[in-house]
């Protein structure tokens, strides 16, 4: 495993970790419940980024965005 892929591995884990106890600590959630809710903001934070990535390779090979 590269530096890069363990860098990236310790990032998301130390988020995962670091929103799951925000939402039970903070927001009040039960512990079930904020690991769902965590869970579907990381989801939606990787397909957010996959887009926006194939997005910025588009328009580095110099094709339009909607084509």
């Amino acid at each position: 495993m590269t530096m890069d892929a363990i860098e990236a591995l310790a990032n998301a884990a130390i988020g995962l970790l670091a929103s799951w106890l925000v939402t039970w600590a903070v927001l009040g959630f039960s512990p079930a419940a904020s690991a769902g809710i965590t869970g579907m903001f990381f989801g939606l934070s990787m397909v957010r980024a996959f887009v926006l990535r194939r997005v910025f390779r588009r328009i580095g090979r110099g094709k339009g965005v909607l084509t």
